[in-house]
């Protein structure tokens, strides 16, 4: 059998030494955290089991299913009616639906007619090829208006994006629409799936079904560098040991890619380094009461720096307590992102207390801030291209990271997909056992 070496064990990486050892490799999987899970691992927040950035699951997310349904774990799987709020104008109102998008106050008719256009549009179209190349902000203005891009999206993503805000490519902004727009169960209601448990249940699961069938997972184990000979690849070294493989298959973010593969050509390691990504910080509450009664509220306030709050306690009704988060998302060169961590729990609850005057910090029964340096690719127009492919120079080495999901955003769904195809690319020993597939939904590797 061929000898296979996964780099990070977050879902990507969970998911293709999963897929790899099903198809009769030996695998390490070789992690630089304490636990596996990555941005989909949980914290103990007082008792309560929580991710410590926020995940759901849309109807469209076939993979996830396939995936849950060869773990046993289905049934874990649970459906919830959701709804949105906007926060515009001192005033947080229903949205998400054709009737409160039409009552919304303060709004001329014609930029509510053409934002509801426009969501319409997106989310029945399964292919909008022409958006590659041109910016949301230029996409959405020639739809909706000047007057709706600045009632509807400029805030929103420019508290996402700050100075890049104005070349997001409208690609990525359609694909999100079309996801979430797709989730819903008439053209009123939303739903919404979360795993019971939260998604630590898929990630004890991946890991306890990977290592009864022979596979080895290896925690604080940073890689330091991926060796190759002749061309092709020989293993990975950590501080600890060396690993020997015939395959190496890396989920690690791609910033650490020209210092971590020092043998790729140079042109490689410039296209690696030229992605650029946006941090995020995730402040979290527990709560005596919720904040709203939405599972999320798109915030459109300049002087409210985020660019919305999700209230995961509105999803998963298995919590006892409000859990809200707030999330900021800005380069990591920002001062804010390095600010401590009262001073961020202070603005936060001040933002909360904006969409709720009845809180007060007696409502508050825990905090918990989580930051990530590399939590959103910086996706421009023609982003695609840029994107180097997932098969390296070379021998036996495939790299990709959450970037590699475009024009797909981050999320359970992508990270299987993609984690399983590219343990499909490597050659099957002629002994490995055979698997029925159930119904599958997988993906041609980038080219």
């Amino acid at each position: 059998m061929a000898k296979v070496l996964v780099i990070g064990a977050g879902v990507m990486g969970l998911a293709a030494a999963w897929q790899a050892i099903r198809d009769g490799h030996e695998v390490d999987l070789v992690e630089a955290a304490p636990e596996p899970g990555g941005m989909a691992a949980h914290f103990n927040f007082d008792g309560d089991s929580i991710e410590r950035f926020y995940h759901f699951v849309c109807r469209t997310d076939y993979p996830t299913f396939d995936l849950l349904r060869e773990l046993g774990l289905e049934d874990s799987l649970r459906w919830q009616t959701t709804t949105m709020g906007f926060y515009t104008d001192g005033q947080l109102h229903p949205w998400g639906n054709p009737l409160a998008l039409l009552r919304l106050p303060n709004a001329p008719l014609i930029s509510k007619l053409r934002y509801g256009l426009l969501a319409f549009i997106s989310t029945r179209r399964d292919q909008w090829p022409e958006l590659e190349n041109t910016s949301a902000k230029e996409w959405i203005i020639r739809w909706c208006g000047e007057d709706a891009y600045r009632r509807f999206w400029k805030t929103l993503l420019e508290f996402k994006f700050y100075e890049y805000a104005d070349n997001i490519s409208a690609a990525w902004i359609w694909t999100r629409i079309r996801r979430i727009g797709r989730s819903r169960s008439s053209i009123m209601q939303e739903q919404l799936g979360y795993i019971e448990g939260g998604s630590q249940t898929l990630i004890d699961a991946l890991v306890r079904s990977f290592e009864s069938a022979g596979g080895k997972l290896h925690l604080r184990s940073p890689v330091q560098r991926v060796t190759t000979q002749n061309n092709r690849v020989t293993g990975i070294d950590t501080p600890e040991r060396s690993f020997s493989g015939d395959f190496v298959i890396s989920t690690m973010p791609t910033p650490y890619i020209a210092d971590m593969v020092p043998d790729l050509p140079e042109d490689w390691k410039q296209r690696y380094r030229a992605i650029q990504n946006i941090g995020v910080i995730c402040v979290v509450f527990k709560l005596r009461r919720p904040a709203t009664s939405h599972f999320w509220v798109n915030v459109s306030v300049p002087n409210l720096t985020i660019p919305g709050v999700v209230e995961l306690s509105n999803l998963r009704r298995d919590l006892d307590n409000s859990i809200v988060y707030v999330p900021y998302y800005m380069p990591t060169t920002n001062e804010k992102f390095s600010w401590p961590e009262e001073r961020l729990l202070t603005e936060s609850f001040g933002c909360l207390q904006r969409l709720n005057p009845n809180l007060t910090s007696a409502d508050i029964l825990g905090t918990h801030v989580a930051r990530l340096r590399y939590g959103q690719p910086i996706c421009e127009p023609g982003f695609a291209s840029k994107i180097p492919p997932v098969q390296t120079p070379i021998a036996g080495l495939q790299i990709a990271d959450t970037c590699y999901y475009y024009p797909e955003d981050r999320g359970i769904a992508e990270s299987v997909r993609l984690g399983r195809a590219m343990a499909r690319a490597i050659p099957e020993p002629e002994s490995a056992p055979k698997h029925v597939p159930g119904p599958s939904h997988t993906m041609e590797l980038p080219v």
